[in-house]
């Protein structure tokens, strides 16, 4: 499927020092794939999921638990023991000064990783430059997020991120948390032949882990026909 992309303006940065960071996870194999890594938590989150599974990073103006000090400088201390450093969240792309954090890693020899939601397309453009790998969250078809992010006309942008991250060669995993409850089963194909049709060819399906959330329904064809729909298939239970 041929998408036409139109650059978007981005505002301009500001230095890395500017960085709210909720806090960090010292190493992980997890979260960025076939590295070792550090993880950096940079507050704040325009949107409002109700199965958020980090909501003390959600509000913009909570003071920095961490400075960008501090945060490279415990970087600069694991050098020879860790790959790479993921910026996740909250929603990284929020913050200006995502760029040049990007850049002082880069410039330290490691590698750079983003968990995104794909709000702040400008952002997320100038960044992708300086990454290594995006781990994408595509929630839903786009008119069912304003339901999900309780944030209206949100559904957009992150399938435009989408477009954005295909066309880039860039090494990239989308995933889907999905909670049962907020939409259907069949919704839910519809959501993966969606993907599939755009050129998504790994795309990562996540049970979602809040308390009110159904179990699922999936049935063993349903789940063969997402096998068949993408080159790498992920399920995360």
């Amino acid at each position: 499927m041929r998408i036409e992309l139109h650059i978007p303006a981005c505002p301009g940065t500001v230095p890395a020092t500017a960085l709210r960071l909720g806090g960090l996870t010292p190493l992980t194999t997890i979260d960025f794939p076939g590295r070792l890594a550090a993880v950096l938590y940079c507050q704040g989150c325009p949107w409002r999921c109700s199965y958020c599974h980090n909501p003390e990073l959600l509000p913009a103006d909570t003071p920095a638990q961490l400075s960008w000090s501090d945060a490279l400088g415990f970087l600069q201390q694991r050098l020879g023991l860790l790959d790479g450093v993921v910026f996740s969240g909250g929603e990284p792309t929020l913050q200006a000064a995502l760029p040049a954090a990007l850049q002082a890693c880069r410039e330290l020899g490691l590698q750079t990783g983003l968990h995104t939601g794909g709000m702040y397309l400008p952002r997320l453009v100038t960044a992708l430059p300086l990454l290594d790998w995006v781990g994408l969250d595509i929630k839903a078809l786009p008119a069912r997020y304003p339901f999900l992010t309780a944030t209206p006309a949100s559904g957009s942008k992150p399938w435009e991120a989408l477009d954005w991250l295909l066309a880039s060669g860039i090494d990239h995993e989308v995933r889907t948390t999905w909670h049962a409850g907020l939409f259907d089963v069949e919704e839910l194909l519809q959501l993966a032949r969606a993907l599939s049709d755009r050129g998504v060819q790994q795309w990562a399906l996540q049970e979602c882990r809040s308390a009110d959330a159904p179990l699922w329904t999936l049935q063993d064809e349903q789940l063969a026909e997402l096998n068949t729909l993408f080159a790498r298939f992920t399920l995360r239970r």
